[in-house]
């Protein structure tokens, strides 16, 4: 096991106060080596040539001066007191002696010169002392700054080599360790770490790469499933008859399906990435789908050799709540709209066709109740009567059938005049009892009785309540409610009809009344999408309003309103 990295920078930090240390007390015991020489020369030396001057001072007053020789004697007290020097204490007894002969006889003047005379020896012996004393405090100071000097720089040496080897030890690694996490945050698990310290960083090195072995490991494997499903995703959109072209959030193209690039004329290869807009300027198809998204009108395209039609779905991707892009969808409807046209063709021909027997069976039916033919017995005016009546029927139901192909032709031809609601919502109820019934589902009917008459044609109004009614019937569970109402508001009669089954998606409510819309999920095969279509037609053509309103799980609630009869 190697040096720890704890250990180290205790190491590094107590070399570092070591060498602080050392300079410090060297420092320390020269500067008071120098203070303690000072210090003897001022105590020993300097103060005893002040005694001396003091003495030759007071000298100088005597005799006249009586407090001279009270100076004279505390001086030489003093410098009794700091004998210091080798001879100094034999020269100042002198001192004393004479000074005693100089009190005894003043009038003696050779006393004088001797006083004088050891006074200047005392000085002589101080001066040489500091003179000494200050060669050793010069050879002393001389050697501290010598020897500070060498010790100085060779500290200064030491700390910059270690100030600029050892931040590598925590510098280099982690250097290496960003890089590395820098290549990983960049998807590069390839990347690995080789550090030789056997410390913290080379354990962290040796985690770091195990993490990036796993990484890469999990993205090889996650990746191989990801391009799997993305051929799959690729095979079955490529075999759906919609066009199907996938934009990011910012409007660049993802993908197209082959339907949608024999629509556009363009190649997915060749279109890739590119802003959707600007391939718009050049491409009219693109240019159209791109559009306001609530035009949902049929697109009418040339394709597969023939006109074809076309409804656009845009299906948005949502992605933690940010939309991350949309899906354009082209569903094929042309084989809607060529059975609609055989439909509405078969429909017109047969009622064309029939109106004529039909007619000449009523009037032979008639012809046989006159008396002028011959008489009947009861018997026979029954078969009669009965033939009379069912031909009424299919007259009915051929004209009928004639109005539908109007309608679905777009030539809607109306008989307007006053209609009970009652009798109407009447009709329509009766017509579905037996499919209730089925699946034990009760009508319940809410009409006042002050209801007014609608101006309406009675047959195409009860027709659209049979149509919701169906529905409600077909998307109800077993054992449950239907409810039809009618009410009075604002010179106007709304009919409404409710049933409590699984309801519809707010996002679909827009396009329920389009042609050819079935709702996503229903997995309705036997409809064609037609039935509300023609219902809105049908109230709009007697200048009515239709509407719908649905949550999902809360059933659902069709309505529309007529005007009231004048």
């Amino acid at each position: 096991m190697g040096v720890r990295l704890k250990t180290k920078l205790s190491l590094g930090l107590g070399f570092l106060f070591l060498v602080i240390l050392t300079f410090g007390i060297l420092s320390l015991y020269y500067i008071n080596r120098l203070s303690s020489d000072a210090n003897r020369i001022l105590k020993n030396n300097y103060e005893s040539l002040v005694y001396s001057n003091n003495m030759l001072g007071a000298l100088e007053d005597l005799p006249d001066d009586s407090s001279a020789i009270t100076v004279f004697r505390a001086n030489l007290r003093n410098q009794e007191a700091n004998i210091t020097e080798p001879g100094e204490r034999e020269v100042t007894e002198s001192l004393q002696k004479n000074f005693q002969e100089l009190l005894a006889n003043p009038e003696d003047s050779s006393n004088y010169v001797q006083v004088r005379e050891s006074i200047r020896m005392i000085n002589d012996l101080n001066q040489e002392a500091i003179l000494k004393k200050n060669a050793i405090a010069g050879a002393t100071a001389e050697s501290a700054k010598l020897w500070l000097t060498i010790i100085f720089t060779t500290l200064i040496l030491i700390v910059l080599t270690f100030i600029y080897n050892f931040p590598g030890v925590i510098a280099e690694p982690v250097a290496k360790l960003a890089d590395g996490i820098r290549e990983i945050a960049n998807k590069n698990y390839g990347k690995r770490i080789y550090l030789k310290q056997e410390d913290e960083f080379g354990e962290l090195a040796q985690a770091f790469n195990s993490m990036a072995g796993k990484l890469d490991e999990y993205e090889n494997s996650n990746l191989a499933k990801l391009t799997f499903e993305k051929k799959r995703i690729e095979t079955i959109i490529n075999q759906m008859r919609d066009g199907i072209i996938g934009l990011d959030e910012k409007g660049h193209l993802l993908f197209l399906n082959a339907v949608a690039e024999k629509l556009l004329g363009l190649k997915e290869a060749d279109i890739l990435g590119k802003y959707a807009p600007d391939l718009a300027l050049k491409n009219d198809l693109m240019r159209t789908l791109l559009q306001e998204e609530g035009t949902k009108k049929e697109l009418k395209i040339y394709a597969d050799n023939k006109e074809s039609y076309f409804n656009k779905d845009v299906l948005h991707v949502v992605n933690n709540g940010q939309v991350a892009g949309k899906v354009i969808v082209l569903r094929n409807i042309t084989l809607f709209h060529e059975l609609n046209e055989a439909k509405t063709n078969f429909i017109a021909t047969v009622s064309h066709e029939l109106k004529t027997p039909l007619s000449s069976i009523k009037m032979s039916a008639q012809l046989l109740t006159d008396n002028r033919v011959g008489q009947l017995n009861t018997e026979q005016q029954e078969l009669t009567k009965s033939i009379s009546e069912d031909a009424d029927r299919l007259l009915n139901i051929t004209s009928e059938l004639l109005n539908m192909s109007q309608v679905e032709t777009g030539n809607i031809q109306l008989k307007l005049q006053p209609a009970r609601p009652a009798a109407i919502i009447e009709q329509a109820v009766q017509a579905v009892q037996f499919q209730a019934q089925q699946k034990n589902i009760t009508l319940r009917t809410n009409l006042p009785e002050d209801l007014p008459a609608v101006q309406a044609d009675k047959e195409k109004t009860s027709w659209v309540i049979i149509n919701f009614l169906t529905n409600a019937i077909r998307y109800s569970p077993d054992t449950s409610f239907i409810d039809i109402a009618a009410y009075h508001k604002d010179n106007k009669v709304f009919f409404t009809v409710t049933d409590y089954g699984r309801g519809i998606d707010e996002k679909y409510l827009p396009r329920i009344f389009d042609r050819y819309f079935k709702v996503p999920g229903t997995h309705e095969r036997n409809g064609t999408g037609l039935g509300l279509a023609i219902s809105k037609e049908f109230i709009e053509a007697q200048g009515g309003a239709i509407w719908v309103k649905s949550r999902i799980g809360e059933g659902s609630l069709f309505g529309f309103h007529l005007s009231q009869a004048k």
